[in-house]
């Protein structure tokens, strides 16, 4: 395989990887919307004293958007990308 291929290809997984880890927040973001809504009442009209006020909001809401970004999950959606793509060209 040549250079200008390998580096289309390449070009290619990137931004393949790219959009499944945007799809991946936007899911997080969905499941965890009640942590969301919880740092977001704590932080409402607050400046700096958001650190250490909201400090318990911010932990769960941390721990829940773990659960959906980590890189086993995005390992599992490019498995599932890649089986489809297959699927499409058999």
């Amino acid at each position: 395989m040549g250079y200008v291929q390998e580096a289309r290809e390449n070009h290619v997984k990137k931004k393949v990887e790219e959009a499944l880890r945007s799809k991946m927040k936007q899911k997080a973001l969905k499941e965890c919307d009640l942590y969301t809504a919880k740092y977001a009442e704590c932080a409402s009209g607050r400046t700096l004293s958001v650190v250490w006020q909201c400090r318990k909001q911010a932990k769960e809401l941390n721990e829940c958007l773990h659960q959906f970004t980590n890189d086993l999950v995005l390992e599992e959606m490019k498995k599932d990308y890649m089986l489809r793509e297959e699927r499409k060209d058999h």
